[in-house]
């Protein structure tokens, strides 16, 4: 009976044992983490410069700069199929039973099956950015054309609506709620476009002084989102600005120090993460979400690229890229707990 429990303990932990694909950048591979170690490489993916990896049941896709797009099988980490419908792909979401890529060559999107079958061919006549899913509508930004597109998958992806003159060069996006927020790269502040009635304004950033407050917003996936607010690393200042969005409100800046890249939040929201970028790069600080400051910096890699919080939040899988390693630190006291060599690692994704 005693045997009996234990493989069946045994069989749980490995069933629900957290799983990560970690991008090797110089590799065009992918490093497969299980049980914090390195069990196989996922090879000829692609340039995985600034690659993304997601995750829609027992499959992982993945994009690669050079317009490759993989479909990957997570039980047996092999590529199951392979193709190459642009030149340059910039990004990727699933929306109802479909996948849908933003490309920058060609200026199309294209819509795919889960099977990476072509379902439909969009053509905008510009490079395209932030594409998002939200309930049956994909929403995109036009970055060549100062545009915003709304398509509904419900209706063979027909372009439902459109925001014309959104602003100077879009670049980036993310869904909050029910909100497309859109930054610019030519404009200061954000576009918001409410995706139950279609209205769109324009909203600058200012603080409790009603001043307007002036800052480059760099891409949304560096930002750090909890409760209504983010969590936002300045470009060129050793800050990080804190943010209401749904009154486009700062609140405060907290100083850092050095210029941040990413921000991460934990799982339960009580704790977030930043990494740097020139001489302080092999820095990470950990800033405390309730009294909104750091409580600790410290050493954590050379050239620190990417962080991801465990599920359970209990771990911080970093990768460190001179120290060709993925670091696993307790995220109580701040120890290292595991060192794993994966050659050139940046991007961390969980897909178990």
């Amino acid at each position: 009976m005693l045997h009996l429990i234990l493989a069946v303990v045994l069989i749980f932990q490995t069933a629900f044992a957290e799983k990560l694909y970690v991008v090797e950048r110089e590799r065009g591979s992918l490093a497969v983490i299980q049980d914090d170690k390195l069990v196989k490489e996922i090879k000829d993916l692609g340039n995985l410069n600034h690659s993304i990896v997601k995750t829609s049941g027992d499959y992982s896709y993945c994009i690669a700069r050079n317009g490759y797009f993989s479909k990957i099988d997570n039980r047996t980490d092999k590529v199951i199929k392979k193709i190459k419908p642009g030149k340059s792909g910039i990004g990727f979401n699933f929306v109802k039973n479909y996948i849908a890529i933003a490309h920058y060559d060609p200026k199309k999107v294209t819509v795919l099956t889960k099977d990476l079958e072509i379902k439909k061919v969009i053509d905008t006549g510009s490079r395209n950015v932030g594409i998002k899913p939200y309930k049956n509508l994909l929403v995109f930004s036009l970055m060549d054309k100062d545009q915003i597109w709304v398509l509904d998958a419900d209706k063979d992806f027909e372009v439902v609506h459109k925001v014309k003159d959104a602003g100077k060069m879009p670049f980036d996006a993310l869904i909050h709620k029910n909100r497309y927020i859109v930054g610019f790269f030519k404009e200061r502040g954000v576009g918001i476009l409410d995706l139950d009635n279609f209205s769109y304004k324009k909203a600058v950033f200012r603080s409790d002084s009603k001043q307007e407050v002036v800052f480059k917003i760099p891409h949304f996936g560096t930002w750090g989102i909890f409760d209504n607010k983010a969590l936002i690393p300045a470009v060129g200042e050793k800050r990080a600005y804190v943010v209401d969005i749904e009154k486009m409100n700062v609140i405060k800046h907290i100083n850092l120090p050095g210029l941040p890249v990413f921000i991460s939040v934990s799982p339960n929201k009580d704790i977030a993460v930043v990494n740097f970028s020139g001489d302080k790069d092999h820095l990470l600080s950990v800033i405390d979400l309730k009294k909104l400051q750091v409580i600790k910096t410290f050493p954590a890699g050379k050239r620190v690229m990417h962080m991801r919080f465990s599920k359970d939040g209990k771990k911080l899988y970093l990768s460190s890229y001179f120290d060709n390693s993925l670091k696993v630190y307790d995220t109580k006291s701040w120890k290292l707990i595991k060192e794993i060599t994966v050659p050139t690692p940046s991007g961390i994704f969980i897909v178990r």
